[in-house]
């Protein structure tokens, strides 16, 4: 299996499908785990967005995997070939997992520019065009721990043929084959991961297709592109994953791609899904927002407050909306921090949260920085929003093994009376 040690260890099924366990041995070492339900650290070039690595690691429980992006790497391929370190010394990354995939799901990309033998990614200097034999370049590189195979992952948008689709299917699989051919014969990969890559849109035929020939592969995992906010509503998301996850071996994870909204992360857990990208806390900073949705499924009666009272004081924001299918926009988990009624809000930005910006700043003190533009306001924003996500998750593995998953969504959605 392509070099891989990975082990994935359920500890539990719910309704067949909900997983919760840890995946262990993973990094070329195999000295780390990474709990499932997950997510992973979301950075542009091995950094989090605002954050030094000092500051990000005054944040507890930070995933063991960090993410980064070959759209955002391979305009520095000359650099990183010159340097000859692998991309974890040259960003001094340290005790980390590093996870390379194709694409930045905070990023707009256009589409239309694949081939039989290429896909493009877009870097700050425009489109770069990667056969197999360059995007395994750039892996020998990167020397990452687990890496996402090239895909042509074009084909989320609604409206698109059959057969498109399932030029997208057959594509990638022959990718796939071609990144593991070329990854048995390089030493700079042994013992580096391989994820293939399931497609097929909104089809199912197509899906199921692409995940039984996906898992004929001696890959150690999936990830299941195409399902990103905005490609399809939730009813239909959560089917296919349902369906396209029967076929796939219990015992390798599954790495759903584009998914971060705290009501979608829920439902594809409960379709079958392991691991999330950790995008979302960024995308609610660049918005000048902070993550205030609830996850207490347990709270303290004594300090209980309804979502009405919530609403009412601005903690969760009536404009924000629930089914919003475009990721720039504002949703109904956040609460936006340059609206002017937060200028003379004291309290922290969550109350009750443990981070750093909650325990030593007020809401009226973002919001000034936010009107002003100062750079402290990403930081504080990016540290909140980080941690509140991540302790998301956390109450995601608990209300597992506490069988609570319909008083977390109902919390989550704001739907639990107290």
């Amino acid at each position: 299996m392509a070099g891989s040690r990975m082990k994935l260890e359920l500890s539990k099924v719910v309704q067949g499908r909900c997983r919760l366990g840890q995946l262990k041995e993973i990094g070329r070492m195999g000295q780390h785990s990474l709990d499932i339900p997950g997510c992973l650290l979301y950075t542009h070039l091995g950094t989090v967005p605002h954050l030094t690595q000092d500051t990000l690691h005054t944040l507890s429980s930070l995933p063991t995997v960090t993410q980064v992006t070959l759209s955002n790497i391979a305009e520095h391929q000359e650099v990183l070939d010159e340097f000859k370190g692998g991309f974890k010394t040259f960003a001094g990354l340290h005790d980390t997992v590093l996870y390379c995939s194709l694409h930045d799901s905070a990023a707009h990309r256009p589409t239309g520019h694949t081939t039989n033998k290429t896909v493009s990614v877009w870097g700050s200097g425009g489109r770069i065009e990667l056969t197999v034999a360059k995007f395994m370049a750039l892996q020998r590189m990167v020397q990452p721990d687990w890496y996402q195979a090239m895909a042509d992952g074009e084909t989320w948008q609604t409206g698109t043929s059959r057969k498109r689709v399932r030029k997208s299917v057959d594509r990638s699989l022959a990718h796939l084959d071609e990144c593991l051919l070329v990854h048995q014969k390089s030493q700079e990969l042994d013992g580096v991961s391989v994820f293939g890559v399931v497609e097929g849109g909104d089809i199912l035929e197509e899906r199921l297709c692409s995940a039984r020939e996906t898992a004929k592969r001696p890959v150690a995992g999936f990830c299941l592109d195409g399902f990103q906010t905005g490609a399809m509503d939730q009813a239909l998301r959560s089917q296919l994953i349902a369906a396209v996850t029967e076929e796939l071996p219990e015992d390798k994870p599954r790495l759903l791609q584009g998914v971060g909204r705290p009501d979608e992360v829920l439902a594809c857990v409960e379709a079958g899904v392991d691991l999330f990208e950790g995008f979302f806390p960024f995308q609610a900073t660049e918005r000048g927002c902070a993550l205030c949705f609830r996850f207490d499924v347990t709270p303290d009666p004594e300090s209980a407050v309804s979502d009405e009272e919530r609403h009412a004081a601005g903690e969760m924001q009536p404009n924000g909306d629930l089914h919003c299918d475009d990721q720039t926009h504002m949703t109904r988990f956040e609460m936006d921090l340059k609206d002017k009624r937060h200028q003379d809000d004291f309290r922290p930005l969550v109350e009750g949260c443990g981070c750093y910006c909650c325990r030593n700043h007020q809401r009226a003190y973002v919001h000034h920085l936010l009107v002003t533009n100062e750079l402290l306001a990403g930081v504080l924003l990016m540290m909140h929003n980080t941690s509140h996500y991540h302790s998301f998750f956390r109450a995601v593995r608990e209300a597992l093994a506490n069988d609570k998953m319909d008083l977390l969504r109902r919390r989550v959605l704001g739907t639990l009376t107290e």
